[in-house]
């Protein structure tokens, strides 16, 4: 089973969230599939809360 990493976008302010990159400066390492992200986690950008993020389609 090869896992893809997906990449979601804040809705507020358009930042991406990488799970391949994940957000190191808030102790996501490289990896960290959205699922696993807590739900306290807020945008490094904006402040925007996990929920305001969506699921960017890149294919």
């Amino acid at each position: 089973m090869a896992d893809t990493f997906r990449r979601y976008k804040c809705l507020n302010c358009s930042h991406i969230y990488d799970e391949a990159e994940g957000d190191p400066d808030s102790g996501l390492a490289p990896g960290t599939l959205w699922k696993d992200v807590p739900e306290e986690w807020i945008c490094p950008e904006c402040g925007s809360e996990k929920r305001d993020y969506v699921l960017v389609d890149w294919e």
